[in-house]
């Protein structure tokens, strides 16, 4: 079976990254987090031959979604987010992009659960609940690519924020701990901001995780 692959576009004021993972050969993309320029998005990936067939979102602060509602028009994918993360999807306010004068909400057409399971063709991927950057967080887990798309839970030697609304910062290590670093060493973490890393990279070394 042909490998699953991951791309990256590093977009918007907070240079967030946002992804794209499909099975090569195929043209059928998940993507997660888009910042802004939901359109650009669009247009990029279908000159390279793909097409958006599902949303997902790491989390809804404001640097993760504002690319939704255009990427949502031009390709008719639908928008998956995790269920505590209602309050963020429809509130300008607590997503902070009021705090940027641009308020801005998104309407998921699923909420997830943990360990529910997303699937696209053959390519698939567990959910789990990270809560703390936000109350929902969660980071998305493909075990046959090795690969966690972990938005703002966990980035290279560091962790995300916890002072914004719903964070926690007690949540936030317990999440990467009991729920993170329980994975294979080996797997791939693909932060929302900044270079990947691995989960034994992490764990030796990340000075907020000791």
């Amino acid at each position: 079976m042909a490998e699953i692959k991951i791309g990256r576009m590093t977009m918007g004021m907070c240079q967030t990254n946002c992804y794209f993972l499909y099975r090569e050969g195929c043209s059928e993309v998940m993507l997660f987090d888009p910042p802004t320029a939901g359109r650009q998005i669009y247009d990029k990936l279908k000159e390279k031959g793909f097409e958006v067939k599902m949303i997902l979102l790491t989390h809804a602060h404001f640097d993760h979604i504002m690319g939704c509602n255009e990427l949502i028009e031009a390709s008719g994918a639908k928008l998956y987010a995790f269920c505590e993360e209602q309050l963020l999807c429809e509130n300008p306010k607590v997503n902070l992009s009021t705090s940027f004068h641009q308020p801005y909400t998104v309407k998921p057409d699923v909420y997830l659960k943990e360990g529910d399971t997303v699937t696209m063709g053959d390519v698939s991927c567990k959910v789990i609940a990270t809560p703390g950057h936000t109350k929902g967080s969660c980071c998305f887990y493909f075990e046959e690519a090795g690969f966690l798309v972990a938005g703002d839970t966990l980035f290279l030697e560091s962790v995300g924020r916890s002072d914004f609304p719903t964070g926690s910062a007690g949540e936030l290590i317990r999440s990467i701990k009991e729920k993170l670093f329980v994975l294979p060493d080996n797997t791939k973490v693909y932060p929302g901001h900044g270079d990947s890393t691995t989960i034994e990279h992490e764990k030796k070394y990340n000075p907020f995780c000791v």
